[in-house]
Parts: structure tokens; sequence; C-alpha cells
């Protein structure tokens, strides 16, 4: 009988082991559909660069994750033999791959915001110093409960705040971030011209269309296998996912007036909206999730670009910062029973806690950017960003001229 509950405990834990390494490949394939992204919306000139980036960071982010990130939200390190970082079959080991596909989205998510005017070595340094310090801070806050902050709030408000998949934790803080470093790179030379915005046409829309795709499906990764365990795994989570996509596709592509651009990151504005409450909410209340996070993108990414003039290349302050805040904000509201919601969230909550992930990215984006463009500097020189961030930073261009 105890041989046959070792064998059990150990297969349940090589499934768990596995459940979660398909999610952490699901989410890594998910860089690809950041860099394709930003390749399809950038000019020509400055593809080469969207791909380096978005790998360079991602190594970087590895390393500051491993060394420092992870200790800082978990307070666990790998600084230990090698026979017991892989006891219960290496679960550990796949939960660090799995959240660090995450917290390497916060980089990726701020490259599309400053594409064709940042420097390279400048921007690994402030993808070290986020992911180091900056996102874990926040992560170990909202899903360790690190300081007390979320036994505080269920203890005043009934409920802490939850953020099942990241629409704040990940997305919000990514956007928030970008919007500071957007505004401190200033816009693209050529971009206003006798105080109008001019605009730049994606130079790809197919690899435009392709990056979204490939973060559609890798999406499902990010939302279902946030469940951690095989036994937490939920078809809700996949449903509700599945409508808040299609309720942010529909919206975009009727307040965006069949702008490709706009439908391909109206699914995006969705899935970032639902992550929150993505297990809590009704299927329909996850559709207005997403209708609403659809029309939001587009209306506050024409705002922003033509009164605002914040030259944000991908929208991703739009898309990833105000979505975000808004499923933070949603999770708290359709996650109600009395709309159908499973429960068990607070409202008020939820506004803090949302209003905290702001907060904590506008004062990191200043201190960090800040810094940097202080010291070393963060823009390409007039000259460089004339001739294109490829020839300027890597010495090739995105197309053969043969």
């Amino acid at each position: 009988m105890e041989n046959l509950q070792i064998a059990i405990d150990s297969l349940v834990h090589s499934a768990n082991t596995l459940f979660l390494l398909a999610g952490a490949v699901m989410v890594l394939a998910m860089h690809a559909g950041f860099a394709f992204l930003e390749v399809g919306t950038v000019r020509q000139k400055n593809q080469v660069n969207a791909l380096c980036k978005i790998l360079g960071d991602f190594a970087v982010s590895t390393l500051a994750y491993f060394f420092i990130g992870y200790w800082v939200a978990y307070g666990v390190t790998f600084m230990h033999p090698a026979a017991q970082l892989s006891a219960d079959s290496g679960y550990g080991l796949v939960k660090f791959f799995f959240l660090l596909t995450f917290a390497a989205a916060i980089p990726a998510i701020i490259s599309g915001g400053i594409a064709e005017r940042a420097r390279f070595a400048p921007q690994l340094c402030a993808t070290a110093l986020i992911v180091a310090f900056v996102y874990p801070f926040f992560e170990g806050l909202v899903w360790n409960g690190n300081f007390g902050v979320q036994a505080w709030l269920k203890s005043c408000l009934g409920a802490g705040f939850h953020d099942f998949a990241g629409s704040v934790v990940v997305h919000a803080m990514g956007g928030w971030l970008a919007l500071v470093a957007v505004w401190l790179l200033g816009p693209r030379q050529g971009r206003i011209r006798d105080g109008r915005v001019v605009a730049f046409a994606p130079s790809n829309i197919p690899f435009l269309a392709l990056g979204s795709w490939i973060l559609i499906v890798g999406w499902f990764g990010f939302n279902v296998m946030s469940a951690q365990t095989l036994p937490g795994v939920s078809g809700l989570v996949a449903v509700n996912s599945l409508m808040a996509m299609v309720g942010g596709t529909v919206a975009a592509l009727i307040i965006g007036r069949n702008d490709p651009g706009f439908l391909h990151n109206g699914p995006l504005a969705g899935l970032v909206a639902v992550c929150a409450g993505s297990d809590l909410m009704h299927p329909v209340g996850a559709l207005a999730t997403g209708a609403i996070a659809g029309v939001l993108f587009v209306w506050s990414f024409t705002v922003m670009q033509n009164r605002w003039k914040l030259d944000d290349v991908l929208g991703v302050w739009p898309l990833h910062g105000l979505c975000g805040v808004w499923g933070g904000v949603a999770c708290g509201i359709f996650g109600q029973t009395a709309l159908g919601g499973l429960g068990g969230v607070s409202l008020l909550s939820q506004l803090l806690g949302t209003a905290a992930g702001v907060l904590v990215a506008l004062v990191s984006g200043l201190a960090v950017y800040g810094l940097l463009k202080n010291t070393v500097g963060v823009r390409l020189s007039q000259e460089q960003e004339y001739h294109g961030a490829d020839l300027a930073l890597h010495r090739i261009g995105a197309v053969s001229a043969d």
C-alpha cells in the first residue's frame, strides 16, 4: 500500500510538471508573437532591431529572474545541488520557467512602445533592472502575499486583490512602464510636423497578423496554465479567454472601421482584460469585458497618438496599460455572483490593487529610465534614427539589396 501511494504521488508530480511545462512553452512561443507584431508594425529599416530586441530581452530577463527576481518574489534561490532541485520531478524548476515567461513579457511589451528610436544596450540594462527588482516586487506582493498586503485587504475588505493570470501584475505593469519610457524618449523624427501627427503606416500587415495569431494561441497557455497544477485546470478559464478574445475582436472591428491594425490588436485587448478574472467570470461577463477592452483600445490609441501626441509605436499603453487596468476592475465587477460570477472578490480590493500596480510602474519607470537617460542616454542619434536601427546597430537590413 505504501509503494502504491509513492507511485501515485510520483505520477501526480510528473503530471503537474508536464502540465506546467506545456504552459511555459506556450507562453515562450508568445514572445515570437511579440516579435512579429513589432516587425509588422515598424518601418522596414527597424525590423531587424525589433527581432533582436525581443530575443536579447528574453535572455537578459532569464538571467535577472534566475539569479535575483525569483528570489525577490518568492524567496527561492537555485544555488542548491541538482539532486535537490530535481525533487518532485523538477516541478519547482518548471514553475520558475513558467513564471519567467511572464516576467520576460514586461520588456517585450515595453519594446513595442519605444521602437525605432531606443538604443539597444541601455534597453537591455532597463530590462535587467525591471525583471530583477521592479516586476518581482509587485509580483511577490500579489501572488506570494509578501509584506502582508493581501492579508490586510482580506481582513479589511473581505477579499484580497485577485489577479489570476496577470491583467495588472504583468500587462498593466508593462504598459505603464512603457508609457514613462515613451514620454522620456519623445516622438520619432518626422512624427510631428507643424503640430500635426504624421502617420507611419505598418510595414507588413501579414507579419503583424502573424504576431497577433501567435499571441492569441499562446494566451490559452498564459491563462489556463496559470492554475499551475493539473487538478486546478478549468474549462471556465479557457472559454472565458475565448469569449473575451472574440468580444475584443468584434468591438475593434466595428469601432476601428475595418482597420487591420485595430482588428488584430482587438483580440489581444480582450485577452489582456480577462486575465485577472478569467477563473471567476461567467462567459457572458468575459464577452462584455473583452468588448469594452476592444473599444477602450481603439479610442485610447487614437487619443494618445492624435491629441496627446505621445508616440507609442504599437500602442502598448492603451493595449496593456489601460486594458490591464480595466481587467483588474472588471474582475471586481463581473466576478460577483450577482452577475453570474463565482464571487469571493471585492471591487474595492480590485481598485486598490490595480492603483497600486500603476503607482509602482510609474515610480519605477521614472527611476529606471530617468537614471539611464541622464547617465548613458536611451535614444539613438539623429543620424542613426534616420538610417534606421537595423543598419546603425546591427549593420544589416531585413531585406537583401540583391
